[in-house]
């Protein structure tokens, strides 16, 4: 662990390599799982602000579920997620032609519809974020569904803090990150 700011930072964002294979997961992430999809406090209001500009990017069946039980909930942990279909798939997700998921808010996002891209937690995956009174953990998430991501992330040398650079920038600022590849370098030598 180092500290940047008053975050406390895993050392295997820098020495574990990652980067998503969607052939071979599908996007399992968005689907597997018993939660939604973590959510800040200020992204419950965006989810409400954006969704009927949202609305024609979902399926049916996600369009059904926050229409029933709102644009996020509050989890079992207490803490706000996105809506589940069947307590299984986020209910923003979308499938491709080949059974790929992605993201209605980021297909929303993509066709210029909102300015909001996706739930920071689901930009920042593998990493997750957990906030406390006096600092940020910041820790890899390790899940066997990632396995592929893994190798491909192996295969092609990418370690997990410069696949997920933007995220990382979008939560904790540029100089945050250029501090964060500092102490990279300093770990390499």
């Amino acid at each position: 662990m180092f500290q940047i700011g008053k975050a406390l930072v895993s050392e295997e964002i820098i020495e574990k390599e990652f980067v998503c294979n969607l052939s071979a997961c599908k996007g399992a992430c968005c689907v597997d799982g018993d939660a939604g999809a973590p959510l800040e406090e200020k992204e419950t209001e965006i989810l409400v602000d954006i969704y009927q500009k949202v609305k024609p990017f979902l399926r049916a069946e996600g369009i059904a579920v926050i229409e029933d039980e709102g644009a996020f909930v509050k989890g079992e942990d207490g803490e706000w997620e996105t809506p589940l279909v069947n307590g299984s798939e986020c209910a923003y997700v979308v499938f491709s032609e080949d059974g790929i998921t992605k993201c209605g808010l980021e297909e929303a996002y993509n066709a210029g519809a909102t300015k909001f891209r996706k739930p920071v937690s689901c930009h920042l995956y593998p990493i997750r974020i957990r906030e406390y009174s006096e600092f940020v953990a910041v820790n890899y998430h390790k899940w066997e569904i990632c396995d592929a991501a893994c190798s491909l992330g192996s295969a092609l040398e990418v370690p997990i803090y410069k696949f997920v650079k933007e995220a990382l920038i979008r939560k904790f600022g540029k100089k945050w990150y250029a501090e964060l590849e500092e102490v990279a370098q300093n770990l390499a030598k």
